[in-house]
């Protein structure tokens, strides 16, 4: 279900609903990449060369930043290495030997795009910066960005350090379910500790959709001369998430691409919700069961149609084969599928709402069974052994009597 979905939508047009012009809707992006996708769903409404490799500058920040809140905790205490210091390009003075809090370094690298507070934390997290590139191509490949390779905590240039529009559409959809990131990314200023007098403690986001993009909730700036302008922008309106990801735009075009983006999400797509998370489907026998097994969803499943032209979407249940006691609750005994003009639009798991146990003679019959031929094997060869026992004592007397003769 990844990257199928923008095909499917404007190929839909032609299908579900002909006669429709929908392509001429579509924002004309100067980004040589970008994607549209919706933050809840994961669903691709618009891509332009989105699994093409490209250079993500400091977007790359946003994979350190989700890595750092999982590993580590606001509180640490990071002392700077020599290798912080010596970093190129954007930093905020970082010292050798200088320490502040994890949570400090997170606002500087996100709002600053702190060069120098990401090795701090690629330093303090992975052991060393190598250490920590090990751990973002890990963390990518868990996410399914299997186009990427990272070097480096911060983007600076490297020609094996590359990633996809489609790529950072699934770590910043990671990124946004964590709320430590979202409040940071969302963060318009700020200020952090530190010893020094004279060290810079004012931070100011580069992100300028947060001021002038309606709903704006983050994300990231990004840019080197072979990466060009590069911007992650997240947006909220109406329990609507957006994610809209730009690669290699030329200057002021990078806030207009991301803007033309987010307003086609909200403006010609339209959510409709077809079923919520632990919602009672059906119920279903259970083979050996003393009961049957309820069906219930575990998770909900909403689609984004263009604005009026939801089309017929049709669902079937599809349960694993056989439905057999004994059954966990919460375990998985099939899938809701969804379609619409025969193509597979998503899936949700139906699960065991509780448990669900083996009828008692379906435990016990082989035992009893097993007991029982037990028993007649013990008559048998006691039968045996007592007639044996009279043989040899007829055979005894008989012989007794004669030597008494």
């Amino acid at each position: 279900m990844r990257y199928f979905f923008a095909a499917w939508i404007l190929l839909a047009t032609i299908f579900l609903w002909p006669g429709v012009s929908f392509a001429a809707a579509l924002p004309e992006v100067v980004g040589q990449a970008a994607i549209l996708v919706d933050g809840g769903t994961g669903q691709v409404l618009y891509e332009k060369n989105a699994r093409s490799r490209m250079y993500p500058a400091s977007t790359t920040k946003t994979l350190t930043a989700i890595i750092a809140l999982e590993k580590g905790r606001l509180t640490d205490i990071v002392q700077v290495p020599p290798e912080a210091g010596a970093v190129e390009g954007s930093a905020i003075g970082l010292k050798t030997g200088e320490k502040l809090t994890l949570e400090d370094l997170l606002y500087a690298m996100m709002l600053n795009s702190g060069n120098d507070s990401a090795v701090a934390i690629a330093v303090h997290i992975g052991g060393s910066v190598a250490g920590f590139a090990a751990l973002m191509n890990k963390k990518a490949a868990e996410l399914g960005a299997v186009d990427s390779h990272f070097r480096n905590p911060n983007g600076l240039p490297d020609d094996n350090h590359y990633t996809t529009a489609g790529d950072l559409a699934l770590i910043t959809r990671c990124a946004m379910q964590n709320e430590a990131f979202r409040k940071i990314v969302c963060t318009m200023t700020r200020n952090i500790h530190r010893d020094e007098p004279e060290a810079q403690t004012f931070l100011l986001n580069h992100n300028k959709m947060l001021w002038d993009y309606q709903g704006a909730v983050g994300v990231k700036t990004g840019y080197t001369t072979l990466a060009n302008q590069c911007l992650i922008a997240a947006a909220r309106r109406e329990d609507r998430d957006l994610i809209a990801v730009v690669l290699g735009s030329e200057g002021a075009n990078i806030w207009s691409d991301c803007a033309a983006l987010l307003d086609c999400g909200f403006q010609q797509f339209e959510p409709v919700h077809f079923i919520g998370a632990g919602e009672y489907v059906e119920e279903v026998p259970a083979k050996y069961g003393e009961e049957n097994v309820v069906l219930q969803t575990g998770g909900a499943f909403s689609y984004d149609f263009p604005v009026g032209r939801t089309g017929e979407v049709r669902r079937e249940v599809v349960l694993k084969n056989p439905v057999a006691a004994p059954v966990e609750a919460g375990e998985k005994m099939g899938e809701i599928i969804f379609t619409a003009g025969g193509n597979e639009i998503g899936r949700v798991d139906l699960l065991a709402q509780k448990s669900v146990k083996r009828k008692w003679y379906r435990y016990s019959g082989p035992w009893i069974i097993g007991a029982a031929l037990l028993l007649l094997l013990t008559r048998i060869c006691l039968r045996r052994h007592k007639r044996a026992r009279q043989r040899r004592w007829q055979i005894y007397y008989h012989r007794k009597s004669k030597w008494h003769l």
